[in-house]
């Protein structure tokens, strides 16, 4: 299937992104189900109607794209995932060299961690918008960190891995 021609976001949507000192657009594409997704120095934004979610790059897990389908699939910090849908055109292409680079960007250094209970978990140091380094822990959910095996074990691990960058603790 040939590529049709690239779109640009709308100069009404553009005045909606909540661009931050020092941010820009990096690239932007229409979705395949209306929507636009904009991603920038320091964040994705998703627009859709009149709705902008804005999220910070250190805020998403991962992304899988299928290339069957050209559906990206945001996994995010949190668990939940979203689709994001692409059209046949080349600014997809773009727009997920964008996306992978960025996440990347935004993780310092990640480590598995196997804590009491035998459930493992990743933990990452990654960087906020403001390029400050935050400690991240990543699982499925079932990890109780309140639980003081738990918290010792990630303690160590965290000590362990802002050694390794050499980073305070």
């Amino acid at each position: 299937m040939p590529l049709t021609r690239r779109r640009r976001l709308p100069a009404a949507d553009r005045a909606r992104l909540d661009l931050r000192p020092g941010d820009k657009v990096l690239v932007e594409v229409r979705l395949a189900d209306g929507r636009w997704a904009v991603a920038t120095r320091r964040a994705l934004h998703l627009l859709e109607d009149e709705q902008v979610a804005r999220v910070p790059w250190s805020d998403v897990d991962r992304g899988s794209l299928d290339p069957a389908t050209r559906v990206l699939t945001v996994t995010w910090v949190w668990g939940a995932s979203s689709r994001l849908p692409f059209e046949q055109d080349s600014t997809s292409v773009a727009f997920a060299q964008t996306f992978r680079e960025r996440v990347q960007q935004s993780v310092v250094h990640a480590v598995p961690v196997t804590v009491p209970g035998g459930a493992r978990v990743r933990l990452a140091l990654r960087r906020d918008e403001d390029g400050e380094i935050f400690t991240q822990v990543l699982g499925d959910g079932t990890v109780d960190v309140d639980d003081p095996a738990v918290s010792a074990a990630l303690d160590v691990a965290e000590a362990e891995i802002r050694d390794a960058v050499g980073l305070p603790r």
